[in-house]
């Protein structure tokens, strides 16, 4: 096993497959609307290509609104916790890297979707252009790449500091310490319950500038279509959070 092996499977071990679900922000149900709604106008009649599926947050809603999804998850427990709500038949997934591991036949998805700051847990550039270019390989002309990316809080650094709190409640405490020479970010999470009880999650990632995402994508053969700030559409700038950018490969 690689570095990079152990570093995802430390990560996306048996205990975040089964505490994954309880993040109630993401599982939101006008989150989750908004989102499907948005990828399947995006999938149309065609098939639908997840990298990163997990859980099925996504993937599940969007597969009962009738596009016919599949995934590819690196995490053999998340797929553990997804097949305890479809099965093999309803959404098929093939475990591997999603940088290059290939989902049925390539070149016949209408959609590939990226969401929730994912592609960032692919540690360096060249490997976040992989995906880029697996993204292209799976998608049939004039077929779309959707990510779903944060952008980085460097704003907030004052001088000599590396560490940003992006969110601070009684019960969560977020903290994200910047390597801004190697573009790496890892997030600390801190869970607090009742007394001293808490608990530490550890999340390392290379975060991505718009420009930046938008140079791999022409290096993948795929043209900017769109960028919002949000799902429902909202104009992006400068303020902007994070981003929603769809890509397209050329007819």
């Amino acid at each position: 096993m690689n570095q990079k092996q152990e570093i995802q499977e430390g990560l996306w071990d048996e205990e975040a497959a089964q505490t994954y679900d309880s993040n109630e922000g993401v599982f939101a149900p006008e989150v989750l609307r908004l989102t499907v709604d948005r990828l399947a106008a995006l999938a149309g009649p065609g098939k639908a290509l997840e990298f990163a599926i997990g859980t099925g947050r996504i993937g599940i809603p969007l597969a009962q609104r009738g596009v016919p999804v599949s995934g590819i998850e690196f995490s053999r427990p998340m797929v553990a916790r997804l097949r305890e709500k479809v099965d093999e038949a309803r959404i098929p997934v093939v475990v591997g890297d999603m940088s290059e591991a290939t989902a049925g036949e390539e070149g016949s998805y209408a959609l590939v979707y990226l969401v929730f700051n994912t592609i960032s847990n692919l540690l360096t550039q060249a490997e976040q252009v992989a995906c880029f270019r697996n993204a292209a390989r799976h998608l049939k002309p004039g077929g779309r790449f959707v990510i779903e990316l944060w952008v980085p809080e460097l704003r907030q650094l004052a001088p000599g500091l590396q560490a940003v709190a992006y969110q601070t409640t009684d019960e969560y405490f977020g903290i994200d310490r910047f390597d801004v020479v190697s573009q790496h970010v890892t997030s600390y999470h801190f869970h607090f319950g009742a007394g001293k009880e808490a608990r530490l999650f550890r999340s390392p990632h290379r975060y991505i500038w718009p420009a930046e995402l938008d140079l791999m994508a022409q290096l993948a053969g795929l043209e900017l279509e769109s960028r919002h700030s949000d799902w429902d559409g909202g104009e992006f700038t400068a303020d902007s959070s994070s981003h929603v950018t769809v890509y397209r490969l050329p007819e």
